[in-house]
């Protein structure tokens, strides 16, 4: 039988539940994830750094977990929230279970939670701050504590990677900035044949230009765009000089660069079935999104910024682009494992985006 482990939200709010992973106790800001599928993906996705996350999909852990799917190779997630946890997963590639592998990296995990009701009050609320505990002696003083609790906001130092490397291919040079990046983005380059270096948050623009790419991409990552300075004063280093494409939070530092402004959601996207038309186009792409910010769309009015995809849910600015520079960037994700993969073409529109400046500089 598992250790009984209790779930507290800030409101005063707590879900009785059992433990599995870790035995630790934790806090942090609570996220729902709508997915059906993709739990390991999601679990190692960088942009959950600091957070717990509910899964409203009601079985988890059932195919297991496989060392090809991770997005990084040291998962940041605060916590998992989950409403039934399969014991005995059934799959070819599987090599651990769910519980095998929270236990591993040290992450606490609770199931037999109402995901429904939890989802509901995240819906109702906001995103609140959260804690996973052992002792249900300790409630009480964890709701006080919760409601003046200041979560980090140095998350993407704490993702980023510390030094340059590369992902050797053999075409177009591409430099990677890595603000909590999904390690998917390196494969799609590659098999594009790009030669990826990843660089850290930090790199000034000078460096970067040192390295003479032929593109930047600018990846995905957690927390408020706004604190990440190094990120806007980069891109304003770099803009023009050098084609470029941003992911998420890419995507706001770049609009940010550019006189735009952004905004906390109020309970943010994340999930697997996003649609975002495409207003070039008129079509609708299913997307997987994971942030909890967006790009004011009245800020981009005074902007050399256009915008080129909206939400269907709600209207929110999904992409833009400059008017006059080689520069794009989407809030979802393009690059999305396990999907899905509608907008996987723009891998594309940016090798060709490279190409064309390259062949107009000779």
């Amino acid at each position: 039988m598992r250790n009984k482990k209790y779930l507290v939200l800030e409101d005063g709010t707590v879900f009785n539940g059992y433990a599995f992973g870790s035995d630790k106790e934790v806090v942090g800001e609570i996220v729902f994830n709508t997915a059906m599928t993709g739990y390991q993906e999601t679990l190692s996705d960088p942009s959950y750094t600091g957070q717990i996350i509910t899964f409203t999909y009601p079985l988890i852990g059932n195919y297991g977990i496989n060392r090809d799917d991770f997005e990084t190779l040291n998962p940041s997630l605060k916590a998992m929230v989950i409403r039934e946890l399969c014991d005995y997963p059934s799959n070819f590639r599987n090599t651990a279970s769910l519980d095998e592998t929270l236990k591993s990296y040290d992450v606490p995990g609770i199931d037999g939670v109402d995901t429904r009701q939890l989802t509901r009050i995240i819906r109702q609320h906001g995103v609140l701050r959260a804690a996973l505990i052992n002792d249900a002696s300790k409630i009480d003083a964890t709701i006080a504590s919760l409601k003046t609790t200041e979560l980090p906001t140095d998350e993407v130092a704490q993702v980023s990677t510390k030094s340059p490397y590369i992902s050797t291919g053999s075409d177009l040079r591409v430099v990677l900035i890595d603000f909590g990046k999904k390690e998917n983005i390196v494969r799609e380059l590659n098999l594009r044949g790009c030669d990826v270096t990843v660089m850290p948050y930090t790199t000034s623009a000078e460096e970067i230009l040192r390295v003479q790419p032929d593109g930047v991409m600018l990846s995905n990552g957690p927390g408020n765009p706004e604190v990440v300075t190094e990120g806007i004063e980069m891109i304003k280093g770099i803009l023009g000089k050098v084609p470029f494409f941003g992911i998420c939070l890419g995507h706001q530092l770049f609009s940010l660069a550019c006189g735009a402004t952004t905004f906390k959601l109020k309970f943010g996207h994340r999930g697997a079935n996003h649609p975002v038309k495409n207003l070039a186009t008129g079509k609708i792409e299913i997307t997987s999104q994971n942030h909890g910010y967006a790009v004011d769309a009245d800020s981009i009015a005074n902007t050399d910024l256009e915008i080129t995809h909206i939400a269907l849910n709600d209207g929110t600015v999904e992409g833009v682009k400059h008017k006059t520079l080689p520069a794009f960037s989407v809030q979802y994700h393009p690059e999305a494992s396990p999907g899905p993969h509608d907008p996987n073409y723009l891998f594309d529109e940016f090798i060709d985006l490279m190409t064309n400046f390259k062949e107009r500089a000779k």
